[in-house]
């Protein structure tokens, strides 16, 4: 009997795995699956940052990815689900192992299993999910500071799709009152639910003044891109203000040089202000920003599976393979 209960307790917490390298484990009430080798390795990375829209993953893209890896250990983190990435990344290019760890609440963000983890990574890739919960539970937390780490201090490969991808910017979007529509976001920029998180998270230099976003065109969030470049401006002690908006099955692919190219079907829109403070961006009032100089343009690029397209995000000056639109608000409508 007592062989019994034993093997029935074990059953709870390990799940068969499809590959016989692959284990299900739980320590410290922190759920971690890995499919590959268990040991450490140390490999010779390259930095950069995918920012990917969310859908349907761009093989070629994350396989830019994993190919900056090195072949080492690929780390992903997330709030909610499970180990749907492993065998995904483990079969698209030869990694030591790819480990998902679900840290879905404060307390786990600080055990320090999980900071350990996560500095050991040569690639690190946060998956979609709701960019409230990764803001609240990893924000202030050795979460925190092991992703900053890697990005820029170990400098491995980083990356993030949907709300992974929502997170990284410079300023972001943190969907405390859950989501908010273009509609609303122009109508009323000072809305509770428009609530923008301000240098205090992720620290990507290359999207320093950047705030991202992502399912862009297919949900029409174009509106509420321009609504929070318009904020910052009235409220930030800057000129400039940039945004990047990636569309669903699309990803932007910074190099270590700072230069993006554009993997998948849809496009990426890299947009910033070209005037200055809106006329009008206060509470109560539809956002007004339409001077006789369109204040805000927008360079779009299509992807494909190769890469397509190049923009200096150094300097936002350089850019090819795609198209201009110059854009304005008047009286809450996006022009």
């Amino acid at each position: 009997m007592k062989i019994w209960n034993l093997t029935f307790r074990l059953l709870l917490t390990v799940s068969f795995p499809i590959y016989s390298d692959a284990q299900n484990i739980q320590e410290d009430a922190i759920r971690i699956y890995l499919t590959g080798d268990s040991a450490d390795v140390q490999t010779t990375t390259k930095p950069g940052l995918l920012l990917a829209g969310g859908s349907t993953d761009v093989n070629s893209a994350m396989l830019w990815l994993l190919e900056r890896s090195g072949g080492g250990d690929v780390v992903v983190i997330r709030s909610s689900g499970a180990d749907g990435y492993n065998q995904y990344l483990f079969e698209l290019a030869k990694v030591n192992s790819v480990e998902t760890i679900l840290i879905n609440n404060r307390d786990k963000a600080f055990l320090p299993i999980v900071a350990e983890k996560i500095r050991k990574a040569e690639l690190l890739f946060i998956a979609g999910g709701d960019q409230w919960n990764y803001t609240r539970y990893w924000k202030d937390s050795p979460v925190e500071e092991a992703i900053n780490f890697l990005i820029n201090e170990k400098k491995v490969p980083v990356g993030g799709t949907s709300a992974g991808c929502a997170i990284l910017g410079d300023y972001y979007f943190a969907a405390q009152y859950e989501t908010i529509q273009s509609e609303t976001a122009l109508e009323s920029p000072y809305h509770i639910a428009n609530a923008i998180g301000r240098k205090d998270f992720i620290v990507a230099p290359i999207l320093r003044n950047t705030i991202t976003d992502s399912h862009y065109s297919q949900r029409n969030r174009q509106g509420r891109h321009i609504s929070w470049l318009a904020r910052l401006l009235q409220e930030e002690k800057t000129k400039t203000i940039r945004g990047i908006g990636v569309d669903e099955k699309t990803a932007v692919a910074i190099d270590e040089a700072g230069w993006a190219t554009v993997f998948g079907s849809n496009e990426a829109w890299f947009v910033w202000n070209e005037a200055s403070k809106p006329e009008v961006c206060e509470p109560g009032e539809a956002l007004h920003w339409s001077p006789s100089k369109a204040p805000v343009r927008a360079y779009m690029i299509k992807g494909s599976i190769e890469g397509n397209g190049r923009f200096n995000l150094n300097n936002w000056k350089q850019m090819e393979g795609g198209t201009t639109r110059q854009l304005k608000v008047e009286q809450g409508v996006l022009r």
